[in-house]
Order: C-alpha cells, then sequence, then structure tokens
C-alpha cells in the first residue's frame, strides 16, 4: 500500500503514520527525517541540501525527489510506503505522481486527515504547555494553519481530480482515528 498522508500540522499524521506502519508493515517516510538523514549521512544529495539550508534557503524539490527517488528504490518499499510532510504544493504533487510513475509503483490513495482549526489549536496549545515549545502559540499556529491552507488545497483537488483522496475525520480517541483510516483504505479488512 502507497499512501501520502495530509492534514494540517495538528492534525495527527505523525502519530497515525507511526500506527500505520506497524499495521501495514511498510515504512514511513517523513521528507523531514529523511533530510536530515542524507545530511547526516554526507550523501551528495544530502551536502547539496547543507549548503541550501546553511543559506538559509529551502532546500528545492529537485533535491528532495533524488532524495525521495533514492528512498523508493530501497527494497522495504516494494510492498509501499507511507509518505508523511510531502507534498507541500502542487509542483510536488505532479513531481510525485510522475516519479511513481517511472519507478512502476502504483499510487494507492492520499488520506486527509480533517480536523477544525480550533481544535488544532487547542491540540497544539496543549502540546506546547506538556512539551515547552515556544513555536506552538496560538498566532504562530494561526499562520501555520493559513499557510498550510494556501499551499495544499491545490495538492488536495489534484488528488480529488485523480479519484485518489479519502477523506478521514481525524477528531476521536487515536484507536477511532485509526480505525477510520483503516476502514477508508481497507474496506472490508478486519481492523485489529
Amino acid at each position: 500500500m502507497r499512501l501520502v498522508l495530509l492534514g494540517a500540522p495538528g492534525s495527527g499524521k505523525g502519530t497515525q503514520a507511526a500506527r500505520l506502519k506497524e499495521h501495514l508493515q511498510v515504512p514511513h517516510i517523513s521528507t523531514g527525517d529523511l533530510l536530515r538523514a542524507e545530511v547526516a549521512a554526507g550523501s551528495p544529495l544530502g551536502l547539496q541540501a547543507k549548503q541550501v539550508m546553511a543559506r538559509g534557503d529551502l532546500v528545492s524539490d529537485d533535491i528532495l525527489l533524488g532524495m525521495l527517488r533514492d528512498r523508493f528504490s530501497r527494497d522495504d518499499t516494494r510492498a509501499g510506503f507511507i509518505l508523511d510532510g510531502y507534498p507541500r504544493n502542487l509542483a510536488q504533487a505532479a513531481a510525485l505522481d510522475k516519479l511513481l510513475a517511472e519507478l512502476g509503483q502504483a499510487f494507492d490513495a492520499a488520506v486527509q486527515l480533517t480536523v477544525d482549526n480550533e481544535q488544532i489549536i487547542e491540540r497544539l496549545a496543549g502540546r506546547a504547555k506538556a512539551e515547552g515549545r515556544a513555536d506552538d502559540t496560538p498566532e504562530s499556529v494561526r499562520h501555520r494553519l493559513n499557510v498550510y491552507d494556501q499551499q495544499t488545497a491545490p495538492v488536495i483537488d489534484f488528488y480529488r481530480q485523480h479519484g485518489q483522496l479519502t477523506v478521514v475525520d481525524g477528531v476521536g480517541s487515536l484507536d477511532e482515528v485509526f480505525t477510520r483510516i483503516l476502514e477508508a483504505i481497507q474496506p472490508g479488512h478486519e481492523v485489529g
């Protein structure tokens, strides 16, 4: 199963990706983690990314796509993967679609976790308090949600138009949301 998890910051993507990884027995690929690992390993793409980040710039789509190409070529992705944090814009969605076609890896679904913005602000405020994070103030969360909405709306439409979008209510217990995701991606399969 090849999945893309979409959702605003605080929607539960990372938590649910970890659970899906165990259930589906496929790797969870976070582009942020992948980028940090490539930089730490000193790979050619990692060195390119390090130079870009040292200048304070965002890593280009070409570098990220190269890292994903390398990652998708590993044996553990043959049965599938869960992609988290990518694509974030329409150009990345189109590039990912093209890359998977080149690799002969059929894409199964984009799962969008929906959570009301006010609930996300509450969730992240709780996380900020528990973890002492200064980046989860209500003002900064509202800004991140606006940026997410502007950048990701076209991605959601892209997957909807391709008949690959599955929308899942991200509100409820971890088990309830996990069950909804499994029912959406594996209709008729037992959850357990």
